[in-house]
């Protein structure tokens, strides 16, 4: 069965990134539909999968971040405005039956993701 899950490390302070709004968005062309808002528990992760199952399809998808936020909440000192704030990460799903990890590992000037396991 397949899943999308994320993971926020916050690689400034050297901790996950707990309390991270996570948007997701299925993508069609220019159009845009959301899907799910969640945000990251005490690990940095979500409770469960973004989609899994038969709501998981082949196609592409959004993940928006909302790095900026988070940082501002740490009580970061951040210029305005931000050089991070949302972070957005578009991606395509061609194995609908796979597991699909996409991390993001984010500090207030600099981002990186991967296909995890």
């Amino acid at each position: 069965m397949g899943k999308l899950t994320t993971h926020v490390l916050d690689t400034a302070n050297g901790r996950p990134g707990s309390g991270v709004q996570v948007e997701l968005f299925a993508l069609s062309g220019d159009a845009r539909r959301a899907l799910k808002t969640v945000t990251t528990n005490h690990d940095g992760r979500c409770d469960e999968p973004l989609l899994e199952g038969t709501a998981l399809i082949a196609g592409e998808y959004e993940l928006v971040f909302h790095a900026g936020d988070y940082f501002a909440s740490l009580g970061t000192n951040l210029p305005q405005p931000r050089f991070v704030d949302r972070v957005v990460l578009r991606f395509g799903i061609a194995d609908a039956g796979s597991h699909y990890h996409v991390p993001l590992l984010v500090s207030p000037w600099s981002y990186s993701t991967y296909r995890g396991s």
